[in-house]
């Protein structure tokens, strides 16, 4: 790179190349003249030098000139050829959209002549194998050849349907040669399918059951595949875990198998419940019930809450819509026997517990039980009263016994808490504040009565009196124990009793007493249809505020799993108040909307629980309101829906029932 020029460096060179020019000291004298003309030579140069260069630039210039010239020019006919090329393009455009249209035009007119020449020929080719039935000799290879199996069930599941048509008396022979020939496919394709399962070849599974779909065997199928999923699966000591991991596996197989393997998944728990686990509750229970009530209502429990939990497993799953009312029928299906009269059980083995508690405690002490006379512990003061004023008869010399025993006590309580605990998981919901109320009541007769009231009474008769000497007042560690005791027991009522009669109660029968007072029958049948301006009635607005309360209330009061207990069992009977307290109107058109959007308004409070099972059970009754308002010619649709499909046709039918067109619309003849 050359150096910025400078004037002063540039003319001290030239002076210094110049004889004469140098400073002084030099080889040669310093000579101006020269050096003058030296740069008057030099200037010269530089003039003709600076001539040259600006020839040299005006020529570049005008050859710059020239060529931008002609550079615009040939971006003028570029321009001119791409607006031709773009004119063509749309002309070829256009031509290809009218080409296609009348492509897809001549397509339909082929499609609409193509149609009916394959069902003409498809009918030739069925009247051709229908032929063969009636000479009685199967020529054709599609009925000879294992290996088109798949077409052959295609033809004869056709002819067995045009078989059904046709008059008996007239083909009676041939009716049973093609049904001969379907049961004999059907069976060839279930064994199969049962093969290809055997061997694990899922994509061979999945071929014979598309094509067993469209065959009475295909329920037939289903069974063996269900039968198959279970050989070998249960090789643990827990049939509840084994039934959990047998699920998870056949529910990831499933799909890739059946075209509804919700459905499959369902009958699958369905066949394993009403069998597998129906029996071994079975053989667990009655092996025990008549001989050994503690170890019978152990195993009770045991089992209940197990199979609840594998329940709640089993709830990850899809199995159509409301799968926890299905699985809630089929614990219910296994344990109704026992659970009917589980309290009666409940009370006579805790009797009998309690009895021998006490026995064996009195029979250690060497203490025959008396019968003392009416009183008890309401007539303390009256009888210390007698004690000090009136002279008395021979008192009860107790040795220093208090008769009281603390190991008694925890043993009776410890007993009571099981009970409550079992009557908590074993008791339906309506029936449990009663329950837990009669297993109270054994508590207070055979702990406060027969153990600390007879103690009491016992220290009161054994009171020296007045005059006595070197008397000894054991009474007062009667009294200090039975404090003490008492403690214990009111402890227990407010941990184990309380919560199960009152808190969820109440809140229950506040929503109850709202619902009662607040909505009125003319909600749901207005006189005036086209004047509703609301978007949900005051009762339900009024519920919804209540309910969102107390679910802050449980959340600031408790903590943990405690929450989701409780809220989950509050959320449940919300549900059952509300699903109960629709049944009991009869519903307009509008009357249903305004229903529909009631539920909604119930469904969006239901969120704030934050329990699944709670939302999904709103969600459930949200689906079975569409019954109040959907067309007459619609209902079949609806109830085949997928949040309703698995329900109750019972049930579906009764929400069908609160219409008020039910009769007029003849709506009943849906469900005959």
């Amino acid at each position: 790179l050359q150096e910025p020029f400078d004037a002063d460096e540039y003319i001290e060179r030239l002076a210094w190349r110049t004889p004469g020019g140098g400073s002084k000291g030099g080889a040669e004298a310093f000579d101006p003249k020269r050096l003058l003309e030296e740069f008057k030579n030099h200037i010269e140069e530089l003039k003709f030098l600076d001539e040259r260069i600006q020839r040299r630039v005006e020529k570049l210039e005008q050859q710059c000139q020239k060529e931008a010239k002609e550079f615009a020019r040939k971006v003028q006919d570029l321009q001119k050829s791409n607006q031709v090329a773009f004119q063509h393009f749309q002309e070829l455009d256009d031509h290809i959209s009218y080409v296609a249209t009348k492509v897809c035009h001549l397509g339909d007119q082929l499609e609409g002549v193509n149609t009916p020449r394959q069902r003409a020929v498809e009918a030739q080719r069925l009247m051709t194998y229908f032929n063969e039935f009636l000479d009685g000799e199967l020529r054709s290879d599609v009925f000879n050849n294992p290996d088109k199996i798949k077409e052959a069930a295609d033809i004869i599941q056709k002819l067995h349907l045009i078989a059904q048509e046709l008059p008996f008396d007239r083909f009676a022979d041939v009716k049973a040669k093609i049904a001969s020939k379907y049961h004999d496919l059907e069976r060839q394709l279930i064994q199969e399918f049962t093969a290809a399962q055997r061997r694990g070849e899922i994509a061979r599974m999945r071929e014979v059951a598309a094509v067993l779909l469209h065959f009475k065997g295909y329920a037939h199928c289903v069974d063996v595949y269900i039968k198959q999923c279970q050989e070998g699966a249960y090789f643990h000591d827990d049939i509840f875990e084994d039934t959990a991991l047998l699920c998870q596996r056949v529910n990831k197989q499933v799909g890739e198998v059946f075209s509804s393997p919700e459905t499959i998944m369902a009958k699958l728990i369905q066949n394993i419940f009403e069998n597998k686990l129906q029996n071994f509750v079975r053989d667990k229970l009655e092996e025990s019930r008549k001989t050994d009530a503690e170890q019978y209502l152990k195993d009770l429990y045991d089992l209940y809450t197990r199979m609840t939990a594998l329940a709640s497993k089993l709830t990850e799953f899809n199995l159509g819509t409301d799968k926890q009312t299905f699985l809630s029928k089929l614990i219910k299906n296994i344990f109704s026997s026992y659970l009917e009269n589980y309290i009666d059980t409940e009370r006579e083995y805790l009797k009998s517990r309690s009895t021998m508690i006490l026995q064996r405690y009195y029979e250690s002490k060497h203490h025959q039980k008396r019968t003392l006379g009416a009183g008890g512990i309401q007539d303390l003061k009256e009888r210390i009263r007698q004690r000090t004023n009136l002279p008395l008869g021979p008192s009860i010399d107790t040795h220093g016994e208090t008769f009281l025993s603390q190991e008694v006590v925890v043993n009776l309580l410890q007993e009571t808490k099981h009970a409550f605990e079992r009557c908590h998981r074993l008791s339906d919901p309506p029936d449990l504040p009663k329950n837990a109320f009669s297993i109270f009541l054994l508590l207070v007769d055979y702990l406060c009565v027969d153990h600390i009231d007879y103690a009491l009474e016992i220290g009161l008769a054994a009171i020296p009196s007045a005059d006595s000497k070197n008397a000894n007042l054991y009474f007062l560690d009667v009294v200090q124990q039975a404090n003490t005791i008492f403690h214990l027991f009111d402890k227990q009522f407010n941990d184990h009793l309380m919560p199960l009669i009152r808190t969820l109660n109440c809140m229950v029968g506040q929503m109850k007493h709202i619902l009662a007072t607040e909505q009125k029958k003319t909600d749901f049948k207005p006189e005036d249809e086209n004047n509703v301006m609301i978007q949900y009635t005051n009762a339900c607005a009024k519920v919804c505020a209540y309910v969102n309360k107390q679910v802050e209330r449980v959340r600031n009061s408790m903590d943990g799993k405690n929450i989701d207990t409780v809220l989950t069992e509050l959320g449940v009977r919300f549900h059952r108040l509300i699903h109960e307290h629709l049944q009991q109107f009869t519903y307009s058109s509008m009357g249903g909307m305004l229903a529909i959007c009631d539920v909604a308004e119930y469904r969006r409070c239901a969120k704030e629980f934050k329990v699944p099972l709670v939302l999904q059970l709103f969600d459930t009754l949200h689906a079975l309101c569409n019954l109040l308002v959907v067309a007459p010619d619609n209902l079949k649709q609806v109830c085949s829906g997928d949040q309703l499909t698995n329900l109750d046709r019972n049930l579906l039918h009764g929400f069908v029932q609160l219409r008020a067109d039910y009769r007029s619309a003849r709506l009943g003849r849906h469900f005959s």
